[in-house]
């Protein structure tokens, strides 16, 4: 699909888009099909009248305008994406239906796009970055862990339930029908926290009714006994731990591995960290505005997804919502704020991107996904070059294409960008300046609308 794009000034964009053969024969036929489905033509069954006797009877103009009609959003949509750009009102089309569908055909759009980012000059940046050491809190974490591992299971007296303790329980309801010789460790977060809390303080052998809520939202009467309770005895740490929980003879060696292991994860979460917070700061120093219809749209698809995350977990999103203490409006104006800045770093690390005539080639793209299909292990050897023709053919390579191109203007960024202790960032950001104060006066200023997700104005 051929197109040419012409600014019209005040980020207007005139977009010209040439529809291949294949394509507008395409929109024909499934316009014809469509249609074929509503006209009652003597002789002919719904849906298998063909092409020629349908021209005949409905024209080539009507069938013609349908297949435009149909498929020019989709169309201005894959030229869009290919130029680029970020459309933030409904595109304005103008064209003459074409004559058939044997020759290319051709229409324009005009539309409003987002304003580019105005770059500025990262390499003054300053971004905190915190120390790497590994904090004794998080070796003794690693070190219970072990414990847990081969800890002894023995009976608890004269107490009930508790965080930590294994109980193993019958849960009946009124008819009858139940789970029987449940084990359920309490305190880790695998048991839903109205269980859990209506378990909590029961002792061996204790019934207790209570009101268990289903994965349809509504409450449910059921009895619990409980039939056996234990609770955890940890072993030392000590070199005994050591042989049983790990490869090493000594509690010493078993200890340095763990904080070894442990400072390079927290390397890599450190250098994760300050790479968002690289992009952040370069976004909030070019002071970019994602449009509204633009973080509508994201965090419309972020609910969404979160929405289907949920389903296919079994877990309703209104249950999931209570038993967090979430309101719907708070959940949506969460998806809000993250999608306004997530489209800000991507914003600007665009017109990072095109600054430095950053581009991923073909080469480049057909090497990470076959890295991908490789990794997944699910594809023979000898299907992977197929496999990844056809990712790149139909799939989102597309989309691939760009995140790569992203992160590597991220790269450069995060490269250039001068890196801070926390304590001497923090310490910056509370600096008074004359521009903060100047926002804070105008932002006190300004009167606030009251949403449903705010709270009520004073």
């Amino acid at each position: 699909m051929e197109t040419r794009a012409e600014e019209l000034g005040n980020d207007r964009v005139r977009l010209t888009i040439e529809v291949p053969v294949h394509d507008l024969k395409h929109a024909v036929e499934h316009a014809a099909g469509d249609l074929a489905e509503s006209v009652k033509i003597p002789g002919f069954r719904a849906g298998k009248i063909p092409l020629p006797v349908l021209i005949k009877k409905l024209g080539k103009e009507r069938i013609l305008g349908e297949a435009v009609s149909s498929h020019i959003g989709g169309w201005f949509r894959y030229a869009a994406t290919r130029e680029r750009m970020r459309p933030v009102s409904r595109p304005d089309y103008e064209f003459e239906l074409p004559d058939s569908s044997d020759v290319p055909w051709s229409f324009t759009a005009e539309f409003d796009v987002q304003a580019k980012a105005v770059v500025p000059d990262w390499t003054t940046l300053e971004v905190g970055m915190p120390d790497a050491s590994v904090p004794e809190s998080l070796i003794a974490q690693e070190i219970e862990q072990l414990q847990t591992m081969v800890a002894e299971l023995v009976p608890v007296e004269n107490r009930g339930a508790q965080a930590g303790d294994t109980i193993v329980v019958d849960l009946i309801g009124e008819d009858g029908e139940g789970q029987q010789d449940l084990v359920l460790e309490l305190g880790i977060g695998r048991v839903l926290p109205q269980l859990e809390e209506a378990l909590d303080g029961m002792k061996n052998g204790e019934t207790r009714e209570l009101d268990y809520p289903t994965r349809e939202g509504e409450q449910i009467k059921l009895t619990a006994t409980v039939k056996d309770l234990k609770q955890k005895v940890l072993p030392p740490a000590d070199d005994e731990l050591a042989k049983a929980a790990s490869e090493f003879d000594t509690f010493a060696e078993l200890r340095a591995d763990l904080e070894a292991k442990l400072k390079v994860q927290i390397e890599q979460e450190i250098e994760a960290d300050f790479r968002l917070a690289a992009a952040d700061a370069l976004a909030k120093a070019s002071k970019v505005q994602p449009a509204d219809s633009l973080v509508e749209a994201r965090a419309s698809e972020l609910v969404n997804a979160r929405i289907e995350w949920l389903r296919r977990r079994g877990l309703p999103p209104e249950l999931y919502l209570q038993a967090n203490g979430i309101t719907p409006q708070q959940f949506v104006e969460d998806a809000r704020t993250e999608a306004r800045e997530a489209l800000a770093r991507e914003l600007v690390l665009e017109a990072v991107a095109e600054q430095l005539k950053i581009d991923v080639t073909d080469e480049e793209l057909r090497d990470v996904v076959r890295e991908q299909v490789v990794d997944q292990g699910e594809t023979p050897v000898e299907e992977v070059d197929a496999v990844v023709d056809s990712i790149i053919t139909h799939g989102n390579a597309g989309d691939l294409r760009d995140d790569m191109r992203l992160a590597r203007a991220l790269d450069r960024v995060v490269a250039d960008v001068k890196r801070i202790p926390m304590d001497l960032a923090a310490a910056r950001d509370a600096i008074w300046t004359p521009e903060k104060e100047q926002a804070e006066q105008s932002a006190a200023a300004t009167p606030k609308l009251w949403t449903p997700g705010s709270k009520e104005p004073a």
